[in-house]
């Protein structure tokens, strides 16, 4: 009985002794690994980050090009009917729009949802404008119905589309 005394009274602090060492090399594996998450994480902000704001710039800039402020000015010719400014301007939405497709990685659903949204409108706006208008209306006629239009829509879906990417941007930083 007492050689079992003896044993336990090794035994016992020998197994304390080696539990505190697990415990320790353990805690100090985990801080390791916290500090590497935390070093790989900032590293891909650094990365990321600029990027991002990238592309939403370039959403921004899509937005801006495709309002009608902007669009019609630069597309409209004085000789061009209706129908043929129509199809220029969608034409001209939907290839901003794939130029800048790839922009949605960077971007939130929601935002993206709202860039999307703001497209088909203006899309829908522009094809409505159009089909108020007689075969010979002008291409200045169809400029005008969109532009009130346009105002007449209590909400911008372009300038909520903005508003809400700068919003997004604002909780970047």
């Amino acid at each position: 009985m007492e050689m079992v005394y003896d044993l336990l009274k090794i035994t016992i602090p020998a197994a304390l002794i080696l539990y505190s060492t697990y415990l320790m090399v353990r805690s100090f594996f985990n801080k390791q690994l916290d500090e590497l998450h935390l070093t790989l994480r900032h590293k891909n902000q650094e990365t990321v980050l600029p990027v991002r704001m990238q592309a939403y710039e370039r959403i921004c800039l899509l937005l801006e090009r495709i309002s009608p402020n902007n669009l019609i000015p630069r597309l409209n010719e004085k000789d061009m009917t209706a129908g043929q400014l129509q199809g220029l301007m969608v034409s001209e939405i939907r290839n901003e729009l794939n130029h800048n497709l790839s922009q949605q990685v960077y971007m939130s659903d929601d935002a993206w949802i709202y860039v999307k949204s703001a497209v088909e409108q203006l899309i829908s706006l522009i094809n409505e404008s159009a089909n108020e208008l007689g075969e010979s209306a002008t291409s200045l006629d169809l400029a005008k119905t969109v532009f009130q239009k346009n105002m007449a829509n209590e909400t911008d879906t372009i300038s909520g589309a903005l508003s809400f990417i700068k919003s997004e941007i604002r909780e970047l930083f």
